[in-house]
């Protein structure tokens, strides 16, 4: 079973609590997403290889540590996803992007699949699909497929806010998959909305209702 990482930074614990805060108007809790995401993905990249090459500095030659080559894309889960990516190419700028489209049928409660868009050498790339909330895990579950029957075989999963329920079932669905986040929440409710969570991340995001 891979591994959730509940990223307990300071920063990350501070940062998430503003953007909890149904006061926070649209500039603000896009910026913080952003922010968010960019130390996630500072977690989630620890175990990229390196390889040693050697530089010129202005004193002397030297060999120090370079990252090894290694491809990488990164994949929202449309819409609301696309508010981490900025963050995420603040730190990784070669990274491919790729989209996933889904929605969340209001009765089931089940995602539906509408779009997706990757890389062609997707199956070469290690994979960060990002979404900022995992409630049911629906929408995770799908994505990760859509990824897999596609090629890809190495994803990681971030997210801002979890329920317990989503993590538990995208980890039995997929469980070479590792879960990145910045919290585990308490539960879902009668709606399907992670409490205390932070609201509706992509109206939030967009300014929408």
């Amino acid at each position: 079973m891979a591994d959730i990482i509940e990223v307990k930074h300071p920063l990350v614990q501070h940062k998430l609590t503003m953007i909890r805060n149904k006061a926070v108007g649209t500039k603000d809790f896009r910026a913080l997403v952003d922010e968010l995401a960019m130390l996630l993905t500072y977690e989630a990249s620890r175990d990229l290889p390196l390889e040693t090459v050697e530089v010129e500095t202005p004193v002397a030659v030297t060999k120090q540590q370079s990252l090894a080559g290694k491809k990488l894309a990164v994949v929202p889960i449309l819409r609301a996803g696309l508010g981490m990516v900025d963050g995420i190419l603040q730190l990784i700028p070669a990274a491919k992007v790729g989209h996933i489209g889904m929605y969340r049928d209001e009765e089931t409660l089940q995602p539906v699949e509408y779009f997706v868009k990757l890389p062609d050498d997707i199956d070469q790339r290690e994979v960060l699909l990002v979404d900022p909330m995992l409630a049911t895990g629906g929408s995770a579950i799908d994505g990760i497929s859509a990824l897999k029957k596609r090629g890809a075989t190495q994803i990681k999963l971030i997210t801002l806010v979890s329920a317990p329920e989503g993590l538990k079932a995208v980890q039995e669905a997929h469980p070479d998959v590792p879960i990145v986040t910045a919290s585990i929440d308490e539960k879902l409710n009668n709606d399907g909305y992670i409490v205390p969570g932070l609201g509706d991340a992509g109206d939030r995001l967009f300014g929408t209702h």
